[in-house]
């Protein structure tokens, strides 16, 4: 099966619960995007809804959505964010970059950043910026995709007492 892609959908209530509910179950299953299992759709809704704010082709931020091809269902996203700096508005930040658990290895996580890059380029950017959480093996992921690491704060990231993980920072130019 492909994806499809949706850029800046309209964020309707069973949008953003459907986005809300991803977001818990990739979390749940060990994915690093902004909280540690376990999770509820509750938990994640306050930092969801923040992203959704500056969300839409109007906001200073987009979402790109991917739907699977044979399902229908939301397989997985990311949210392109400016920096709301002028002598930044060359690239942007790529956030919450999942794919749901369901979907995972059949390369929908290369076809998401393969259109994300895609959508970049048409927008005329010149790079997309990302960060990880370290230990979970996201490195060689995001190298396969393009993306150089090119920056690295040791034990940045408490995911518990004790846990310490590095923040990375992934750079993919698009000349």
């Amino acid at each position: 099966m492909t994806l499809s892609f949706t850029l800046d959908p309209d964020l309707t209530p069973e949008l953003r619960d459907g986005i809300v509910r991803l977001w818990a179950d990739v979390t749940n299953a060990g994915g690093a995007v902004g909280f540690v299992p376990p999770v509820t759709p509750a938990d994640v809704l306050t930092t969801a809804e923040k992203q959704f704010a500056g969300a839409g082709a109007d906001g200073p931020d987009r979402l790109l959505v991917a739907h699977d091809g044979g399902t229908g269902r939301i397989a997985g996203l990311l949210f392109f964010e400016s920096m709301r700096f002028p002598l930044m508005e060359h690239w942007r930040m790529l956030k919450r970059v999942m794919v749901h658990p369901d979907f995972q290895g059949r390369g929908y996580g290369v076809e998401l950043m393969a259109e994300a890059e895609r959508t970049a380029r048409g927008w005329g950017l010149d790079g997309l910026r990302l960060t990880a959480r370290g230990g979970l093996g996201l490195e060689s992921f995001y190298r396969r995709c393009g993306y150089q690491e090119v920056g690295r704060v040791p034990g940045a990231i408490r995911v518990a007492p004790g846990d310490d993980r590095d923040d990375i920072t992934f750079w993919r130019g698009l000349d």
